[in-house]
């Protein structure tokens, strides 16, 4: 097993707990990028994550990613595709019924995760990566 699985390992599993708060694994200067869904943007640097976090946390209530497979792409990215459980705070609207298979595209460097492309929908994730479900 790679390194940078055993990263990503560290990083979603307490994700699938509903825990967001630790980013010791982040490189100061990461980009974090929803791809697609209601509110594509990019957020830059341990501030930017907090607020994508801050952002994307609010919606929801009990937020959890349930990973369903970690993919390593090359020696620098790690494909983790996941299923997403909560209920929505103002809709009450469980995410489970929205089936939301979300992919994210990390990317690592000397330990430290540089990028995280994170899309909403699986399908269009993979064809930008020229890969197969």
């Amino acid at each position: 097993m790679s390194a940078n699985l055993d990263l990503m390992r560290s990083i979603f599993g307490p994700r699938e707990r509903g825990d967001f708060s630790d980013a010791s694994w982040a490189d100061p200067e990461i980009e974090y990028v929803f791809a697609d869904g209601p509110s594509p943007g990019t957020f830059t640097g341990l501030a930017g994550l907090a607020q994508a976090m801050r952002e994307l946390l609010s919606a929801w209530e009990g937020l959890h990613a349930h990973v369903d497979e970690y993919r390593e792409l090359d020696d620098e990215r790690v494909l983790v595709l996941a299923r997403w459980s909560g209920r929505g705070k103002t809709s009450g609207l469980e995410l489970d019924a929205l089936s939301i298979h979300g992919v994210n595209v990390v990317h690592v460097r000397d330990g430290k995760v540089t990028r995280i492309v994170f899309y909403y929908d699986r399908d269009r994730a993979l064809a930008d990566l020229g890969l197969e479900a």
